[in-house]
């Protein structure tokens, strides 16, 4: 089978196109067929950085990168009883691990996986995956959400941002999302009732008592976000564990909660996005697909910052 495999970290350069055996299934897992993955920030800062890539992997080497898939079940271990061959299925696999998606066949634990919704592309499902599942994770599993709270979505028109705006929107809250300008329609669209221009608009002179924030930025804007929400409110943040702790200070003086989620595989969960985009009450945004042997460029494209929605690689 074709897999990617990278032995240290460093620029995309470092990617090795390998032919290798097929997996062997342990009993409660099942053999995916891949047709298409998704790229997210943590694969880039994975491949680019030794301490990400150790954090993941620990100490093995060589690694294969990748946890969304979307494909079709070829094998099925003997306890595996929710799943048949041929199924089509998708999700996010061993997350926080070793997901092992950069390549042509996966191995997944049944647990971790839902059936595709026929209505929905590969391509969709595959995107569907680590970024929605965060929202869902942030917003409902942690935050919480409640119809006609007032819910701030940083970085709106990304991956996480643009599933959180569609997600906050089907709660009936008051979503208001941050991005530049260019991406105003499309943050718009995907169920903002409000949006600020980053780039024109200091958000903490303009908000006020909001009940939720999920960031996506970190740094000073989540100094900024802690002004803005009310006593007894909420804020999490999602691109690192590594709070200061005068934030945490400040958040904890004005009665705020402010944590760390990181995303985990959960078929449960899975299957609600698995609903929920059947019945069209989200939607994925692919803005860029690549080729798996282009997998170089699509680290590049995401590692732009500056990609609306997903990036999505088709094997």
């Amino acid at each position: 089978m074709k897999v990617i495999s990278l032995m240290e970290a460093g620029n995309v350069s470092n990617f090795e196109y390998l032919d290798l055996p097929k997996p062997n299934i342990k009993d409660d897992e099942v053999l995916v067929k891949i047709i298409s993955l998704s790229v997210n920030p943590v694969d880039y800062k994975a491949r680019a950085h030794e301490g990400t890539l150790s954090w993941l992997f620990n100490e093995e080497r060589p690694v294969i990168l990748g946890w969304d898939l979307s494909g079709t079940i070829v094998e099925i271990g003997s306890k595996v009883i929710d799943f048949k061959i041929n199924d089509a299925v998708f999700g996010m696999v061993n997350f926080p691990g070793k997901g092992n998606a950069y390549a042509e066949y996966v191995l997944a634990p049944s647990s971790h996986l839902a059936l595709k919704p026929e209505s929905i592309s590969h391509q969709e499902a595959a995107a569907a995956t680590l970024a929605a599942l965060t929202a869902w994770q942030t917003l409902v599993t942690k935050g919480n959400i409640q119809k006609g709270n007032k819910v701030l979505i940083h970085g709106a028109s990304g991956g996480v941002g643009h599933y959180a705006l569609q997600i906050a929107k089907y709660f009936d809250c008051y979503v208001i999302g941050t991005s530049s300008e260019k991406n105003k329609k499309f943050v718009l669209e995907c169920g903002a009732d409000q949006h600020i221009d980053y780039t024109k608009v200091n958000f903490e002179e303009v908000l006020s008592d909001i009940d939720f924030v999920l960031d996506t930025i970190a740094g000073v804007t989540i100094e900024k976000s802690i002004k803005i929400t009310r006593s007894g409110g909420s804020i999490v943040t999602i691109p690192s564990g590594n709070i200061p702790q005068a934030y945490l200070d400040k958040a904890k003086a004005e009665n705020v909660s402010l944590s760390f989620v990181l995303v985990q595989s959960s078929g449960h969960d899975m299957n609600i996005i698995a609903d929920l985009m059947e019945r069209g009450i989200i939607k994925s945004h692919i803005s860029h697909q690549f080729n798996f042997d282009k997998m170089a460029d699509a680290h590049l494209q995401l590692q732009t910052g500056r990609t609306v929605g997903k990036v999505v690689v088709n094997i």
